[in-house]
């Protein structure tokens, strides 16, 4: 499972979620790949079990796999690594 953090009112936060809408829409395998959301600033006592500085940031297990801004490429990129494990 993919463990993405963010923030309410980050914008890219918001453009990231957007482009999981997006990809998902447009690509039936990528419905999928699940993802677990955590606000940060909802529930620090899980953000602060893991070592990151900037949102959003996406993990599989202990691996970070992107941390910050993020253009739809890199998104479907993670999706899709999520598939292949």
């Amino acid at each position: 499972m993919l463990t993405l953090f963010y923030l309410k009112n980050c914008p890219f936060c918001k453009r990231a979620l957007q482009y999981i809408e997006e990809l998902k829409a447009e690509h039936e395998e990528l419905q999928r790949v699940e993802i677990e959301m955590i606000e940060e600033s909802e529930q620090p006592e899980v953000a602060d079990r893991y070592d990151y500085y900037y949102v959003p940031c996406f993990y599989l297990g202990e691996e970070k796999l992107h941390e910050g801004g993020i253009y739809k490429e890199e998104v479907e990129e993670l999706l899709r690594k999520v598939l292949a494990r």
